[in-house]
């Protein structure tokens, strides 16, 4: 019995002598050897040295350059701090620090042998700024994308054409912002390297066998812009030809306005009369409405599915009411459909010497041919224009009398009727419009004018006739234009005869009115 009590003496008098098991001051506590932290070799230093190691190595990373390699010569450098990698888990120090420090002498012992045989190796957890990650690859390595092109048709004199498609490439950002972690996690010393970006092909739409079954007109439409100046004619047939040629596939969306916009005079609009709440005013694009109107109506033909239409402010002559399509660019007006057929459809669209605008939709025709399509426009309620607006505009000058038509005010609604083999077999309302009524608005210039011209103005407005209006102003305009010449005191002489016609005019006005009355009351 006292051999035996010797020799565990004796052996726990070893064990006290061996390294790492003496107890350390706090400040000089060491780390047994065999121990790793990821590829950093932390044996028999301290803790505070072993944390200064780690440190150092996310140091040296920070300041690593590291190529995001897209193929073909085309790559981004970016540096390990641009990734925003940190370290996670700091604690792991403590955990390395307690291998043979931890337990009873027995067990310390036996992990101070286990450490001899097989050492042991913490992993690093590795954080990343995934905002930056986000930035790096989905926004700055965006420029390594190649658009696909898909294939198209032309319409010729001679018929179909087909324009073959490119393949596109386009970098895949969630698994490229993979590999560049995993190349981060998975044993990178911190020297300067490279990453493979992850590429993904992005196949064009269509086929030439495809497109050459495109064929048969499932709808078209026109209307007539006869009566358009110079400026609006330009722009319903430059609008028209940013539109023509497209080709849409199965469950695209069609979208006017990125088609037909920037409504500049860089991409071909001119300044033309156009509706804004109410009014006509002149602005760059104007008249582009029929365009979208007249594509609209080809579209219903075609009975394609319209994701967006919207009617105008005002009645519009070129088509009956709630058959239009208003776009404005600042106004959220926009024209939208969708192909929802089962093949591509061609959109060709042309204007004519008579200034005509046609659409015709190009298609497969699925429908029975004993099917027809009508649309009916209804009008259910109107509003008489109100009585003459007169309003005066300083920027224009004396003399200038414009006059802004009367629009009737209308509520409206476009049925859609479907027949097969002569019966009809559907009839339902596919859109509602109101349009506002707006008097006719009769502009007076003032600029240049004074005291007494302003006042011989007013009497002339007051007569509520156009015609005696613009007698006044012209002989006000043609007065101040003859001052100080000889003609200066008969011009003066025969704008004071318009006023007073005009004031004639009001009394006899009067006098009618007053004998209404009495007629009216006796």
């Amino acid at each position: 019995m006292k051999k035996f009590l010797g020799g565990v003496l004796l052996f726990i008098g070893v064990l006290l002598l061996l390294p790492g098991i003496r107890t350390k001051a706090a400040d000089g506590r060491t780390i047994a050897n065999g121990v790793y932290i990821g590829d950093i070799d932390v044996s028999g230093m301290t803790v505070s040295d072993a944390t200064a190691a780690v440190h150092s190595y996310f140091d040296k990373m920070a300041g690593a350059e590291i190529t995001l390699d897209a193929g073909e010569g085309r790559s981004l450098q970016v540096s390990g701090e641009d990734l925003g990698i940190s370290w996670k888990n700091p604690q792991i120090i403590e955990d390395a620090y307690s291998l043979g420090h931890k337990g009873n002498v027995i067990q310390r012992y036996k992990a101070l042998k286990d450490l001899e045989k097989e050492g042991h190796r913490f992993d690093i957890e590795y954080g990343f700024n995934d905002e930056h990650l986000q930035e790096i690859v989905g926004d700055r390595c965006s420029s390594f994308n190649q658009d696909k092109v898909n294939y198209t048709l032309k319409k010729t004199a001679d018929g179909f054409t087909v324009t073959e498609g490119q393949t596109g490439y386009v970098v895949d950002v969630d698994q490229s912002i993979a590999a560049i972690k995993n190349f981060v996690t998975s044993g990178w010393n911190g020297d300067n390297g490279a990453v493979s970006l992850s590429i993904k092909e992005d196949a064009p739409l269509g086929s030439a066998e495809d497109l050459s079954k495109v064929r048969d007109v499932l709808g078209t439409f026109t209307t007539s812009y006869k009566t358009s100046g110079s400026s609006r004619s330009a722009n319903v047939a430059n609008g028209c030809s940013l539109i023509n040629g497209t080709t849409l596939y199965p469950g695209e969306e069609f979208n006017v306005l990125d088609t037909i916009t920037p409504f500049t005079e860089a991409n071909g609009y001119y300044p033309a009369g156009s509706y804004l709440n109410g009014i006509v005013v002149e602005s760059i694009g104007g008249g582009i409405c029929q365009v979208s109107t007249t594509l609209y109506n080809a579209v219903l033909l075609a009975e394609l599915e319209v994701t967006e239409r919207h009617n105008h402010s005002m009645i519009v002559n070129y088509v009956s009411p709630s058959a239009d399509a208003a776009i404005a660019e600042s106004g959220g007006k926009n024209f939208r459909f969708v192909n929802n057929t089962e093949y591509p459809i061609y959109i060709e669209g042309y204007t004519s010497s008579d200034k005509h605008i046609t659409f015709t939709i190009y298609g497969v025709e699925t429908r029975d041919p004993g099917r027809k399509v009508a649309f009916k426009s209804e009008v259910l309620e109107t509003t008489p224009a109100s009585e003459d607006q007169y309003v005066t505009d300083g920027s224009q000058g004396i003399g200038y009398v414009g006059t802004q038509s009367a629009h009737i005010g209308y509520k409206a609604q476009l049925r859609k009727i479907v027949t097969e083999n002569g019966s009809e077999v559907s009839n339902e309302v596919i859109n509602s419009s109101t349009y506002k009524m707006v008097p006719r608005i009769i502009t007076v210039g003032t600029a240049g004018a004074d005291a007494t011209a302003l006042a011989q103005l007013q009497t002339a407005i007051a007569t509520r006739d156009v015609g005696t209006v613009k007698a006044v102003a012209g002989a006000l305009k043609a007065a101040r234009d003859a001052a100080g010449t000889e003609n200066a005191e008969a011009a003066a002489q025969a704008a004071a005869a318009a006023v007073d016609a005009a004031n004639a005019q009001i009394q006899q006005q009067a006098v009618a009115e007053d004998m209404e009355s009495i007629t009216t009351n006796g």
